[in-house]
This record gives structure tokens, C-alpha cells and sequence, in this order.
């Protein structure tokens, strides 16, 4: 694609007196993208107005070139997007093999196409015998397939994903973001993935996108967010530990006692010294053995970004259920 996949311009929407999104501004990169953020925080909002299911109050949204907005243009979106929303949305009373095959043939796929998509598609997600019976039967796993499917019969090439591991077990989950992860780094998909949840965004992303009230409130490569930071120390240490702590805290410096015995310093400054490390545990009767740069945890870059605006969050840590 010649134009990016994305591009959003100072985005509003209002739900009654409930400013949903507030003048959203970004430029979404090639590749997987996470989109990132509490619950409310507008992810979902901003997908609908990217499909042209709903309205802007004002500003202006482009997907692959296109302004969801024009009603003229919304065939054309949805030939390039494929969307798997986060609600149930199979039809009661088809079969899996069905309900692909006809959201193929919403795009303008001929009939004989589409079923033959259908099958290859489900076949990717890794389904078998199970595509031919009613979707009332299904699992939450295997309709999480089914409507990963339906977004990917026509090959488009931008993915909007809207939480799509939820309510899987680790299982499910791990297969799932296999196929997310798949589709962004192997097939050359532009993926946005809409979760909150840190542990699919680690898995299957490059980029993250953080939002909260509305806004997006960080824009990054995951690379650059993890990257080894020169401020963040790991110390071993002989010696009086609890009078150097004390002395580094008088300083400024943030210190974490880690499992072993080490220590975790967050300098107070960028021109900190690291000799001066040294100098304070000589002062303190302690004595540095090693010391070693940290790398950050998108978990860290998360919390960060929405301490900004001062906010305390629920998201999942990386660390949680994988």
C-alpha cells in the first residue's frame, strides 16, 4: 500500500455528554499494531469510526485511503478491512462454513469463490468436522475462530481485531495469538489489535498505540519501549545494603529490593553519575560487586504512559495469563 493504513485527524465523539474520543491525532505504522488501553478507554469507538458504523462529531479518519465517512466509499472498506468485532456476531442456525461463506460474498465475492475461500480460511484457523454444524453449538474458542475467519475470507490487507481472546482459556488464547501473530509478520497483514490486554500485545505486536479517556497518550515500537535504559541499574552489593539504600533514596534515586538480594536503582537524573555510585557505598560500608543496565517491560511503558495523566488501571500484566 502506498498510503498509510491508517491515518486519524483530530477525531471527536460524543455519546451524549460522554466526550468518547478527544481529538484523536495518529498515524497508524505498517505491520501488527497494538491499541492499548483500559476499558472505556475509546479503542472500540475509534474502530467503529474507522468501519463507518458510526459518525465523527468532527475531524477526519483514512483506512486504506478511504474516508469511512463517505457512504460511497464503505464497499471499497470493507474489500480492504477485515473486522472481527468483539460481540457475537454469528447467525443463529448456519454452520461455520456458512456464515464465512457469506460474509465473502458481502465483499463481492462470486458464490463459488467465497465457499472455496471459506473452507481455506477455516482450515487456517484450524478448524475440522466442526465447521458444518449450527453455530449455537459452538465454544467460545471455536466462534473466536470462526469470526477470525470471516474477517480473513476475502484477504484483505488491514485487520481490525477487536479483543479477540476474549473469554479463552490459556489454551485457546496461545493458538489464537499464534494465528494473530502469523498474520502480521508472515502474510504481511496490517494488523490493529484492539485488546487490554498486555500479554496479546507482547506476543503479536511491533508497535503499540496507548489510549485512555479518549486520547492516545503514547505512540511507540515495543523495541524502543523494552529497550536496555542506561538509568535503570541492576546493583549486587556487599555490605551495609540498608544504608546505602537509604543513602541513594536520600538523593533521589528510586531503589527496589529484588529476590537475591540486589538492587534495582532508577537514577534521578539522565546526568546522574554512575560513579557516584560507587562514592556512596564506600560512604555507606557497603561495596558494588556488579552492575548491569535493565531492559524495561512494556508493562513499565504502559503504567508510565498512563500515569501521565495520573490514572490507575486494571490492564493484565504481561506476566499474567498467557
Amino acid at each position: 500500500m502506498n498510503t498509510p493504513a491508517i491515518q486519524i485527524h483530530d477525531l471527536h465523539k460524543h455519546y451524549g455528554k460522554v466526550h468518547a474520543l478527544r481529538g484523536v491525532t495518529v498515524t497508524v505504522p505498517s505491520g501488527a499494531v497494538g491499541l492499548l488501553g483500559p476499558n472505556g478507554a475509546g479503542k472500540t469507538t475509534l474502530i467503529k469510526l474507522l468501519l463507518g458504523m458510526l459518525a465523527p462529531d468532527s475531524g477526519s479518519a483514512r483506512i486504506a485511503g478511504l474516508d469511512p465517512s463517505d457512504k460511497h466509499a464503505r464497499l471499497a472498506i470493507r474489500q480492504r478491512v477485515g473486522y472481527m468485532p468483539e460481540s457475537d456476531c454469528l447467525i443463529p442456525g448456519m454452520s461455520a462454513v456458512e456464515i464465512v461463506a457469506l460474509l465473502g460474498r458481502l465483499t463481492g465475492m462470486p458464490a463459488t469463490d467465497a465457499m472455496t475461500r471459506a473452507h481455506e480460511v477455516l482450515d487456517y484457523v484450524g478448524t475440522g468436522e466442526e465447521r458444518y454444524r449450527k453455530s449455537d453449538e459452538y465454544s467460545t474458542g471455536m466462534k473466536q475462530r470462526i469470526k477470525l475467519a470471516q474477517a480473513l475470507v476475502h484477504d484483505p490487507p488491514i485487520l481490525l481485531l477487536d479483543e479477540p481472546t476474549n473469554g479463552l482459556d490459556p489454551k485457546g488464547r496461545r493458538s489464537l495469538l499464534d494465528l494473530v501473530a502469523d498474520l502480521g509478520r508472515n502474510q504481511g497483514k496490517n494488523v490493529l489489535l484492539c485488546t487490554h490486554l498486555l500479554p496479546d500485545v507482547g506476543r503479536t505486536c511491533d508497535h503499540v498505540l496507548v489510549m485512555n479517556h479518549g486520547e492516545v497518550v503514547k505512540q511507540e515500537s515495543i523495541a524502543n519501549l523494552t529497550a536496555t535504559s542506561a538509568s535503570v541499574l541492576e546493583l549486587a552489593v556487599e555490605g551495609d545494603v540498608q544504608a546505602l539504600i537509604a543513602a541513594l533514596e536520600r538523593e533521589g534515586h528510586r531503589i527496589q529490593l529484588r529476590e537475591g538480594g540486589s538492587l534495582e536503582v532508577t537514577l534521578a537524573s539522565e546526568n546522574s553519575s554512575v560513579d557516584g555510585l560507587f562514592a556512596f557505598a564506600s560512604s555507606c560500608g557497603a561495596r558494588i560487586t556488579g552492575i548491569q543496565p535493565q531492559q524495561a517491560s512494556l508493562e513499565d511503558a504502559f503504567l508510565q504512559a498512563l500515569s501521565i495523566q495520573g490514572v490507575a488501571t486494571t490492564v493484565e500484566p504481561v506476566g499474567g495469563a498467557s
